[in-house]
């Protein structure tokens, strides 16, 4: 199966007629992408505009990130805060950490965000107050504990994001031909459809990009 969710003439298209990627977010895109592993997992421009323009309408007090990496999604995000908001990002990583904060300051946005360095599922009760709005980009096969622990701390009307959940395509493939990250998204994908606290949409953006609402 063709691991490509977005054909790339169309992706390209899409951005084509996208508001373009401010010069910070590209020079972090590139440089993320010359230097850093994994780059594969950058947001990049389609998808960081859907998330900027996503916390752009709800406009957050307060949000949660779960995977930093080079820290592209956490600029996108915290451009939709609310005045005096605070974005807090999680990643086991602090090796980036100087590039994350360089390119955070250049794009004017250090003092909304917030590092915390080690497993989401002990910083995550550690930070104080909910979330109007949570992004899930981490560790595959603890999205479905991540949901967990978070939908408690979301209010009515409040909002969580998960990225990857169409994983190259493979969940729609028999259940034994999914690689363990395929079947824990699939497994996680099956869990928000059968919550009624929640209504979801699933977007074929990217490589899958699940808006959850909590009713």
């Amino acid at each position: 199966m063709q691991h490509i969710i977005t054909p790339d003439p169309i992706n390209s298209y899409s951005e084509q007629y996208t508001s373009p990627e401010d010069a910070v977010l590209a020079a972090l895109n590139k440089e993320t992408y010359a230097h850093v592993r994994g780059a594969q997992m950058i947001s990049g421009h389609l998808q960081g505009m859907v998330l900027q323009m996503i916390s752009q309408m709800i406009a957050p007090k307060q949000v949660l990130e779960l995977g930093t990496y080079t820290g592209y999604s956490a600029i996108c995000l915290a451009k939709g805060l609310a005045e005096g908001g605070q974005l807090h990002t999680i990643d086991i990583d602090p090796d980036l950490q100087a590039m994350r904060e360089g390119y955070w300051k250049e794009a004017g946005q250090e003092h909304k965000i917030k590092q915390h360095i080690g497993e989401a599922a002990k910083v995550i009760p550690a930070i104080e107050g909910d979330f109007d709005l949570a992004f899930i980009d981490a560790d595959k096969r603890n999205y479905s504990l991540y949901f967990d622990l978070l939908i408690d701390r979301i209010p009515s009307g409040g909002y969580i994001l998960a990225d990857n959940t169409l994983f190259h395509g493979e969940v729609i493939l028999p259940v034994d031909q999914q690689s363990n990250s395929a079947r824990a998204i699939h497994e996680f994908n099956i869990k928000v459809a059968a919550d009624d606290r929640v209504e979801q949409v699933l977007m074929p953006i990217r490589d899958g990009l699940m808006l959850i609402r909590k009713k």
